[in-house]
């Protein structure tokens, strides 16, 4: 990562206000902190339409980050491997400020995101704790969008349905990754033999 995004992806704290900042405080990303159960809570007041509003909630949060990170820069004149690395940079940060293990991979026509340990994981009885699985569909759908990257985004794996992470897929619609954005993945090894079967 360059180190000017480094910097940028820092917390950090004024103690005369006591505040906490994403990045540089003029940048204006203050952190607000909430327990999960708190956006899980959320949809008692939000009523029928919680679920749209927590995929806006979040969408506003991703655009967010990048329009106030990033502003100066001009997205549809940007390669799509600055994209990525900008993209790649923003899950990192997600995981610093605790929402979990994410982490991307680019395919030749959607992109997907794996989270392990998802802020769902501290609420696997609750099946409200849904609620935080719509904000993060939303957080990256609004990041694709910052971006100019047209997806199509759905979760596909929960913590909360007894999968091992969370995990959300992209499908690319304008266009294919170019072979090099692709990424290679190591070839799976098992531990067993069809004959074990």
């Amino acid at each position: 990562m360059s180190k000017l995004a480094k910097k940028d992806l820092q917390i950090m704290i004024d103690e005369k206000l006591g505040q906490l900042f994403f990045g540089d405080k003029k940048k204006n990303i203050r952190l607000l902190m909430l327990r999960p159960i708190d956006l899980i809570e959320f949809s008692e007041f939000a009523g029928t339409n919680a679920d749209d509003i927590l995929i806006w909630v979040g969408k506003s949060l991703g655009k967010g980050y990048i329009d106030n990170l990033f502003s100066k820069i001009d997205w549809s004149k940007e390669t799509m491997e600055t994209k990525k690395e900008v993209f790649l940079a923003i899950l990192e940060a997600l995981e610093l400020m605790g929402y979990g293990h994410p982490s991307g991979t680019f395919k030749k026509d959607h992109i997907l995101i794996e989270v392990e340990e998802p802020l769902a994981s501290d609420e696997l009885e609750n099946i409200i704790a849904k609620n935080l699985c719509l904000i993060y569909l939303g957080f990256f759908t609004g990041i694709f969008d910052a971006l100019l990257v047209d997806v199509d985004g759905e979760e596909i794996d929960c913590v909360l349905l007894g999968d091992d992470k969370c995990a959300f897929k992209f499908q690319l619609i304008s266009e294919e990754l170019e072979e090099k954005l692709v990424d290679k993945e190591p070839p799976k090894t098992y531990s067993f033999s069809l004959r074990d079967l």
